[in-house]
């Protein structure tokens, strides 16, 4: 039982990094109808952001987290011009081909810049856990479940009583009528970039002392993230928080009784079961279309 507890700690902290990613996956999905591949890379620049600002030039932690955060809205705003927005009238394929390969320019870009080696994030606290009862915890993985919960009850409150999230809203159910109201679509999907590449990057800055910070990273979270917001449900916000969570939980517990080596092949096999059974997800529900 201590074993399973200490487990279930550390999976919860593993899956609300998922989640964050799967919520924005989910965020810009809902508003644009188009999957971003680039999620991923998202959490990557933040991460050698971090790197640069905290331990290249020994800023403060604090300022270099607003800094990265910053440097992730306008790189969410330049993503939104220079990928999205241009193919805006085009069909999903095309706007989910630029997306891919933004993701391979971000990736790349960071190499040419900063090398192949991966770097070290040192974590917030200098504490690095404490004894509850027989489970021991770790001040980041506490830090990562505490962001998460903040974050998914700020987004509860944001879209359900505040005007621009009820605009928000409106704009990923209709953008049509959207903009036949006076909301100013583009606006609206402005912001969701911007907000989904702040989520993205929060994510990357949380798991980069647990992880090292390298040019893979992005690229894995976004996968099992991108696994999670189907097996939750894809374009359901509930969906991505619990998929993201129980992709942590599985991949931890199957570590541990399974195999090490394969942990990360987990989410996929439970990805492709819910596939197979369920493949609108846990909160999706099917949908039939006339012949």
């Amino acid at each position: 039982m201590d074993l399973i507890l200490q487990l279930l700690f550390t999976g919860i902290g593993i899956g609300a990094v998922y989640a964050l990613v799967a919520l924005g996956f989910v965020l810009i999905f809902r508003a644009t109808n188009v999957v971003n591949f680039a999620q991923g890379e998202f959490s990557m620049v933040a991460a050698f952001l971090m790197v640069v600002f905290a331990v290249d030039l020994q800023w403060p932690y604090w300022l270099s987290f607003l800094l990265a955060i910053g440097g992730m809205a306008a790189l969410g705003a330049l993503f939104n011009l220079g990928v999205y927005y241009p193919l805006r009238h085009r069909t999903y394929l095309p706007v989910i081909i630029s997306t891919i390969g933004a993701s391979i320019f971000l990736a790349n870009t960071t190499l040419a810049l900063y090398g192949p080696q991966p770097q070290v994030l040192p974590p917030v606290f200098e504490t690095q856990g404490f004894l509850v009862g027989p489970v021991y915890l770790d001040t980041q993985y506490l830090l990562i479940i505490a962001v998460t919960a903040v974050l998914v009850a700020f987004q509860y409150w944001f879209f359900e009583h505040t005007l621009i999230g009820k605009k928000l809203q409106a704009t990923s159910q209709d953008k049509e009528m959207a903009a036949l109201l006076g909301i100013p679509v583009a606006g609206m999907i402005m912001l969701t970039f911007v907000y989904s590449a702040v989520l993205g990057g929060i994510a990357g800055i949380l798991v980069a002392p647990v992880l090292f910070v390298s040019i893979q990273m992005g690229a894995t979270i976004a996968l099992k993230a991108f696994a999670a917001t189907i097996i939750g449900g894809f374009g359901d916000v509930t969906g991505a928080i619990i998929g993201g969570l129980a992709l942590g939980i599985i991949e931890t517990f199957g570590a541990a009784y399974i195999s090490v080596p394969y942990k990360d092949a987990f989410a996929f096999i439970v990805l492709v079961a819910f596939l197979a059974l369920r493949p609108q997800g846990i909160f999706g529900e099917r949908i039939a279309e006339k012949a």
